[in-house]
């Protein structure tokens, strides 16, 4: 991750702790990583599992790819070195939430191996679940929402992951989401369960 281009800067530290912030939220905080490819159901999982996160009392966010590339990251585009730049804020602001004592929820393609590391680096232990969205290529491009892989195949958008950009699958994600088998809901038992057994979620 880059360094501040000043050295004149001093982290301000407040009087509220994130423990403070997690113990009137009743619950731990934690980065919840979602990443494969575009029509693999990410962010469609996403939103379920925060809905379900609210209705059960508690603290959460969704960050979703195309959502962020409205605003903070508008002036980025989708070759490597802007993926990788794209991830790095995106990380640094899952950072901030999760010191918030809130559960984010994080829906980017996020293709490079490297950069997901980076982001794991960046937080302490047990704060970054990484959750592989796993759909082939076949799946997402059969699904197509938003008519991307058509465009892709058509030459039309360039560097598209999947088609002629690489995704790297992680190595040993946390949580392992077949969601061309699974539906959605069972998506979302799966990691609930999974937070309710790391302790993330108070019973």
């Amino acid at each position: 991750m880059s360094e501040p281009k000043s050295s004149n800067i001093v982290w301000h530290e407040g009087h509220v702790t994130r423990e403070d912030r997690q113990k009137v939220l009743r619950q731990r905080s934690v980065t919840i990583w979602f990443t494969g490819l575009s029509g693999s159901g990410k962010s469609t999982v996403a939103v379920a599992l925060e809905k379900a996160l609210l209705e059960r009392g508690h603290a959460t966010y969704v960050l979703d790819g195309d959502n962020v590339r409205h605003g903070l990251n508008a002036n980025l585009g989708f070759s490597p070195e802007d993926r990788t730049e794209n991830i790095r804020r995106i990380g640094e602001v899952a950072k901030l939430f999760t010191d918030a004592g809130v559960i984010v929820l994080t829906a980017f393609i996020s293709p490079y191996r490297a950069d997901r590391d980076a982001v794991r680096a960046l937080m302490a232990e047990g704060d970054f679940c990484e959750v592989l969205v796993d759909a082939d290529v076949a799946t997402c491009e059969a699904r197509d929402p938003k008519g991307l892989y058509q465009k892709a195949r058509a030459g039309e958008i360039p560097e598209f992951t999947g088609i002629s950009a690489p995704y790297e699958a992680p190595e040993k994600p946390e949580v392992t989401l077949d969601t061309a088998a699974q539906s959605v809901d069972e998506s979302v038992a799966q990691l609930l369960g999974y937070l309710e057994e790391k302790g993330y979620l108070s019973r």
